[in-house]
């Protein structure tokens, strides 16, 4: 949900550059922490994670304009300091592919980054009150709420860039004018773009002028996010919440013995161990 799919030139110098300044920081942090878990064992499990966000992130459900990430998913399993590394990876590959420019790569990466980590956060605090049996449940909640919380980050992005963003987002089969929604069908369900490209021509991309009240575009942006969203953050606690599970009913040592306990997390179990 968090993901900036805007080609550059459209973002103010100073928002994406700071973007990027940021990340590598933060990407060097990250990279000094990682070395105190034994990250050689950890490359094979960051890869996969990687992969899978990665052909997660390029496949959009059309109706609702949606692209599932995974993130909350990466997070439990890869902990704060991987999951940054992870969110960077996947930026790179994704920007090389199309699916934002290069100068947002930044923003994305701290935008996925904050994404993994409140889900990794929230999963380890609501999974303490509920205990291992729940971990369906914590993984559903935590996934909402991660979401909701990230999209409120992209409308502020929205609102510092003045607009431009706003101009340029999908909207599947709602129509932004209007606010009502067209067949949802006349797309099709399900488009994979690994290497398509994650752009459509746009008002942003066009030699159209930029909408002369920005205030108002931004405002739309967010109704346009916040109707759409919930349907997606919705689909995506689904999945997070039956990956989660599976893993904690066939492989519990790469839940509980992973990420979480390296950050000391001591689930209790509430009583018949299920997931």
């Amino acid at each position: 949900m968090s993901h900036i799919h805007i080609p550059d030139g459209v973002l103010p110098l100073w928002l994406w550059l700071s973007g990027w300044v940021l990340a590598l920081v933060l990407v060097a942090i990250a990279g000094r922490v990682a070395e105190r878990v034994e990250v050689r064992r950890k490359v094979p499990l960051l890869a996969v994670i990687a992969g899978l966000m990665l052909v997660a992130m390029s496949s959009e459900v059309i109706p609702i304009a949606y692209h599932i990430n995974l993130t909350v998913v990466a997070g439990v399993l890869l902990g704060p300091a991987l999951s940054i590394i992870a969110a960077f990876i996947v930026e790179v590959v994704l920007a090389m592919l199309g699916h934002g420019g290069v100068t947002v790569l930044g923003l994305n990466t701290l935008m996925i980054s904050a994404e993994m980590i409140v889900g990794w956060a929230l999963f380890s605090a609501i999974v303490r009150m509920l205990g291992r049996d729940r971990v369906r449940w914590a993984a559903a909640i935590s996934t909402v709420i991660t979401l909701a919380l990230t999209t409120t980050l992209l409308v502020g992005i929205v609102a510092l860039a003045g607009g431009g963003i706003a101009a340029s987002r999908e909207t599947g089969a709602l129509d932004p004018a209007t606010m009502s929604f067209a067949n949802p069908l006349s797309g099709g369900v399900f488009r994979a773009g690994l290497f398509a490209g994650g752009e459509e021509p746009t008002a942003a991309t066009s030699s159209a002028p930029p909408p002369q009240d920005a205030s108002l575009s931004v405002k739309r942006f967010a109704l346009v996010v916040y109707t759409l969203g919930p349907i997606g953050w919705l689909l995506e606690a689904l999945i997070s919440a039956w990956i989660l599970g599976y893993i904690a009913s066939v492989r519990p040592g790469l839940l509980w013995e992973g990420a979480l306990a390296r950050h000391g997390l001591n689930v209790p179990d509430h009583g018949t161990g299920r997931a």
